[in-house]
């Protein structure tokens, strides 16, 4: 057995290795009884990703980038969208439009492989991290994303203020609950049907499919006990049929996990109690501040969840909830695009959480028995 010194050097040796980071974005669906979707996820990154909600409306012109700075393709954008951004552009990270499609990027780091930007594919090529502004955009429903995916092309322009080429990989749900994966292999893009709507990180979404069969023996329900020789073992409190939950934050894990905790969810009623559910089993995945450690340059950097997101697709609404303020927000798509009137509007994420004293907010009516009465 491990002393506590021993541990403590174990811990700290892992604290101070250099290890790659997990980007550990986690994607999942919901289905409510009155039949809302509801699409969550978390996002997470080690730089602060200085995100908002952005709104972009119908009758926005919109072009792709080439890695050269050039014009890649060009559309005005059929719907209106809205969803969070990254370091001030008018790029939708995860977000939905007014047709009740959502879309996700998540990071596919060393599996992810764009075209070849070329004078014959320019004018319908564009930025990895500008696909969710097309998708959004153009569709209303995932088999109209799947038909025109195979017309475009992603090609490797670096991101602006980072000025790298991120690894993507897409999650697309629409109203009726359908779901895809999109992933860049080969300098294609391969389109996956994806019926349990859990995405993660790398590998590939085939490969974790595969991998959900280590974890058949999983099972919400009580392990009944075992006769051996006489003496009885029964289980050690409630949970042993999830002994062998993987608990790590690797994207193996984490899609295990979410698979997991989305189906084994009892629906709620209505696509707002399931919006709360979503968020409740988002928490299962938050990373906090300092538990994942990447070194670079000779400097530590400490990713963790940023904000979490969910997409009520039947009402049409966006919300959201930061590392900084667990409260959670919504955008209503029809008041919000009313308010902007064709403009590009951004709304503030990051706020501070408040903590209200409750100290002398005591209720009315009968009080709390006491104990000798």
């Amino acid at each position: 057995m491990l002393c506590k010194a021993a541990i403590y050097a174990l811990i700290a040796a892992f604290a101070l290795a250099p290890t790659a980071p997990a980007f550990a974005c986690t994607n999942i669906v919901l289905k409510a009884k009155d039949g809302a979707i509801v699409r969550a996820r978390t996002n997470e990154f080690a730089i602060p990703a200085q995100s908002n909600v952005v709104l972009i409306p119908r009758g926005t012109e919109l072009s792709g980038t080439l890695p050269d700075g050039g014009k890649g393709i060009s559309f005005t954008a059929r719907y209106n969208m809205a969803g969070a951004n990254a370091y001030g552009q008018a790029i939708i990270v995860d977000g939905m439009n007014d047709q009740g499609l959502s879309f996700g990027m998540l990071l596919f780091p060393d599996f992810a492989e764009y075209a070849e930007a070329a004078p014959d594919n320019a004018r319908r090529a564009m930025a990895p991290y500008e696909f969710g502004n097309w998708v959004l955009g153009n569709f209303a429903t995932v088999d109209e994303v799947k038909k025109a995916v195979e017309d475009v092309v992603l090609v490797p322009t670096s991101t602006p203020v980072l000025n790298e080429v991120l690894p993507l990989h897409y999650a697309v749900t629409d109203k009726t609950g359908k779901s895809i994966v999109i992933e860049p292999v080969g300098g294609k893009l391969q389109v996956h049907d994806n019926p349990l709507g859990v995405l993660t990180n790398a590998p590939g979404f085939d490969w974790h499919m595969t991998n959900l069969r280590n974890y058949v023996n999983l099972s919400v329900n009580a392990v009944p006990p075992v006769e051996l020789d006489g003496v009885t073992l029964a289980q050690l409190g409630q949970g042993q049929g999830m002994h062998g939950l993987p608990g790590d934050f690797t994207p193996p894990s984490r899609f295990i996990r979410a698979v997991v905790f989305a189906h084994a969810e009892f629906p709620s009623e209505t696509a707002e109690e399931t919006v709360l559910s979503g968020f409740h089993i988002m928490n299962q995945f938050d990373i906090p501040f300092g538990s994942v450690r990447d070194s670079s340059g000779g400097k530590t950097q400490a990713e963790y969840t940023q904000w979490t997101t969910a997409s009520d697709l039947k009402n049409m609404r966006f919300y959201f909830k930061t590392y900084g303020n667990q409260n959670i927000y919504l955008i209503d798509l029809g008041k919000a695009f009313a308010a902007a009137r064709g403009e590009v509007r951004t709304v503030k994420m990051s706020t501070e959480q408040p903590i209200e004293d409750l100290s002398t907010e005591f209720m009315s009516g009968k009080q709390v028995q006491r104990a000798d009465q």
